[in-house]
């Protein structure tokens, strides 16, 4: 005998049947669908199916009819389309910041999103749980710290580092911190925090990894406005796109003499819309605004004699000088 029950419930059990296994090259026919109704303990004939998809139709549910590779039906248009929760998924996976646990759990969502087959295809895609973070507070913090910047207030926090103790293990060590928060941000694979240390006039950087205990105070924050350029609003984009490595310093235009032949990675660090004159055969000169910082240094001496600074000579002499200090480490 059918459940009555389950019977009242029956529209719902069949747009998740055709959710979960139905897909433009696996349509569910009458028969199939009925046979998945029965694992919830309801009993239906297929006529009753056909008025149960119209009633679905009429609902709003995109249920395309078909005849290939055979008659019946599967669900259209889903919330993400199927690339796209290949590209999240994958995004999940190399996203270091999340902890081994919270992937095997979004993956498992994003998964619900596309149907049995659909999820097979990806069934040989791996992660390593070693590269992940180990802490799980890091979702409670976001949320925490998000609060903060929507309603203004500064944000009470632990913020911990590395270090080698003297038996050469590795220890942690945490200070306890007062932030005014302006943004979060992905950055270089890491999940980062940019904001004003309450007792220091400039901008800092965390990385929402290294945080605990994260606490809105009722205390109003900081303007921005007072610790950066921006008035308005703090706008991120253009805020980190100045950044290497999201290192902090004094920011400064700057003029490069670049060789065409490293046109790409140039093009793909500050995109196609940089300043560019004196094109020759073989260079042009390109103009940007950066942060002079050590990690700006690493990346134009990345290039060796490719990429050349005409200025500032703020930026040269640190090159110089990162040069002489790398010479004698190895000797002249």
């Amino acid at each position: 005998m059918p459940r009555k029950s389950n019977q009242k419930l029956k529209l719902i059990y069949i747009l998740d049947i055709l959710k979960r296994y139905s897909d433009e090259e696996n349509p569910l026919n009458a028969s199939d669908i009925s046979e998945k109704l029965s694992d919830f303990g309801i009993e239906a004939e297929r006529k009753s199916i056909y008025d149960d998809i119209t009633y679905l139709e009429q609902y709003g549910a995109d249920i395309i009819k078909t005849t290939i590779p055979k008659k019946g039906w599967f669900i259209g248009d889903r919330e993400f389309e199927v690339p796209e929760i290949y590209l999240l998924s994958d995004a999940v996976r190399s996203a270091k910041f999340i902890s081994a646990k919270k992937t095997r759990e979004l993956l498992a969502k994003l998964n619900s999103m596309l149907s049995e087959t659909q999820e097979k295809r990806r069934a040989n895609v791996f992660f390593s749980a070693g590269d992940k973070c180990g802490n799980e507070e890091i979702y409670y913090s976001i949320d925490k710290i998000s609060s903060a910047i929507e309603n203004g207030h500064q944000i009470k926090l632990e913020y911990s580092s590395r270090v080698f103790a003297n038996d050469r293990s590795v220890k942690r060590k945490t200070k306890e911190m007062i932030i005014n928060p302006y943004a979060l941000t992905w950055q270089d694979d890491c999940y980062y925090l940019i904001g004003n240390h309450a007792k220091y006039d400039n901008l800092i950087h965390l990385r929402v990894d290294r945080i605990n205990d994260a606490e809105e105070l009722s205390v109003k924050a900081r303007h921005f406005s007072e610790v950066c350029e921006y008035k308005e609003f703090f706008d991120t984009a253009d805020y980190t796109n100045k950044l290497f490595g999201m290192y902090t310093g004094d920011s400064a235009q700057v003029e490069f003499c670049c060789n065409r032949e490293i046109s790409e990675p140039v093009l793909d660090r500050f995109s196609e819309n940089i300043f560019i004159t004196n094109v020759t055969e073989k260079t042009f000169n390109f103009k940007v605004n950066a942060v002079l910082s050590d990690a700006l240094v690493t990346w134009v001496m990345n290039y060796g004699s490719s990429l050349k600074v005409v200025k500032p000579e703020a930026l040269k002499d640190m090159i110089k000088n990162r040069a002489k200090e790398v010479l004698e480490v190895y000797g002249e």
